[in-house]
């Protein structure tokens, strides 16, 4: 008889504790649920910031010498230039828009392909910008007129065709007012780019809007104008002394007039060399420009005229308050190199620290020991021009 009471009994007891069990897992689940239900809530009413990271990138100066033409001819007469951009392709589509600056005309085969001083390069250019993974191709740049405004506007309608944005130059008055903007991930970025001249050749008079000519008064009156509707401001200026190292005083104080006035960063060209960039505050905000991002690629002779950039700029915006912040400038060394496949002259560019340890592997097939020394050259002086990379605190 005892036993069997005492048998109820603890059936009693464990049934009580499975109930309170049964009990406080549902309870924590109804209070995990409404930490949930919090966390929607609280999202919904905006009071966390959202945070959007954008990534773009930029390259300095192609230069269709005859060589590099040549380097793209196939037996069957086209043009191939895959060659190209193979080894820093990786680079380029790091970001979520990707920029180069192109000094030649593509204005068709009747008047012949050729380099400098009048460039003329085959169409087969626009798709291998486009594959690489550029996005944008500025043609404000002193090679615009190389071929005339026929040539200059067929070069514009190429690289649209191609799928590419163009900046600096113009088919009509309301393509030239309307500015380029790219909303990235709810970024808008704004573009003007501008050219100090086209070595002497004339611009239409019955079409001034077709050439953004580097003049302060308008570049300012253009800030003003797109500030307002961009998140972003972005200059690219076609200018400085060539095969200078470091940017002349004039270039310096326009840059900073510049970025007093509303731009955000701005990205030089022209000199075909690696100039100097730095960091400028402007009231609690962190500017940026490159006066020179060098060339991209070319046959020019000297390592400084074959060195160039992979540039890499990171901005954040805190979509409630709208506030858009430059996080990271950094930059990736690279070198235009020439080198013979099956006997024929070709060019690529190579992102130069990964060139070196891919030589050291002894797994590159164009380079030995022996080019070890100019790659390390060319490191040495793109980072003493450039210095350290940026990162905000």
């Amino acid at each position: 008889m005892f036993k069997r009471v005492f048998m109820i009994i603890t059936l009693i007891c464990l049934g009580c504790l499975a109930s309170m069990t049964i009990y406080h897992e549902l309870k924590v689940q109804a209070q995990v649920a409404n930490r949930h239900q919090d966390v929607v809530e609280v999202d919904s009413e905006k009071e966390i910031p959202r945070i959007q990271t954008i990534t773009l990138t930029a390259a300095g100066d192609c230069l269709m010498h005859g060589p590099l033409i040549r380097s793209g001819l196939q037996p069957d007469g086209s043009y191939c230039f895959d060659h190209f951009f193979i080894d820093v392709k990786d680079l380029i589509n790091e970001g979520d828009y990707s920029s180069i600056d192109f000094e030649a005309a593509l204005a068709g085969s009747e008047t012949g392909y050729t380099g400098y001083p009048m460039f003329n390069s085959p169409d087969a250019v626009a798709t291998t910008f486009k594959e690489a993974g550029f996005d944008l191709v500025v043609t404000a740049n002193n090679h615009s007129l190389d071929r005339g405004y026929k040539g200059a506007i067929r070069t514009l309608d190429v690289l649209k065709g191609a799928g590419l944005d163009t900046v600096g130059t113009y088919r009509n008055e309301e393509e030239a007012r309307s500015f380029l903007i790219k909303d990235i991930k709810g970024v808008k970025i704004g573009y003007l780019a501008y050219s100090y001249g086209t070595n002497g050749l004339p611009l239409p008079s019955e079409h001034p809007e077709f050439f953004n000519i580097l003049d302060r008064d308008k570049i300012l009156t253009d800030i003003e104008t797109l500030r307002p509707r961009v998140d972003v401001l972005i200059l690219v200026l076609h200018w400085g002394q060539e095969y200078q190292p470091k940017p002349t005083q004039e270039q310096i104080l326009m840059a900073h007039e510049f970025l007093n006035a509303g731009a955000d960063i701005i990205l030089g060209n022209h000199p075909h060399v690696v100039q100097t960039m730095e960091i400028v505050k402007v009231g609690n905000k962190d500017k940026f420009v490159i006066y020179s991002m060098g060339n991209f690629i070319s046959s020019q002779h000297g390592r400084e005229r074959n060195s160039g950039i992979v540039l890499k700029m990171k901005l954040s915006k805190n979509m409630n308050s709208g506030e858009t912040i430059l996080e990271e400038v950094s930059y990736t060394p690279t070198y235009s190199h020439p080198y013979y496949d099956q006997g024929k002259l070709k060019y690529r560019v190579i992102p130069v620290e990964a060139g070196m340890e891919r030589i050291k592997q002894g797994q590159d097939p164009f380079m030995s020991e022996r080019d070890l020394p100019i790659l390390e050259a060319v490191l040495q002086s793109t980072r003493g021009q450039l210095g350290e990379p940026y990162y905000r605190e």
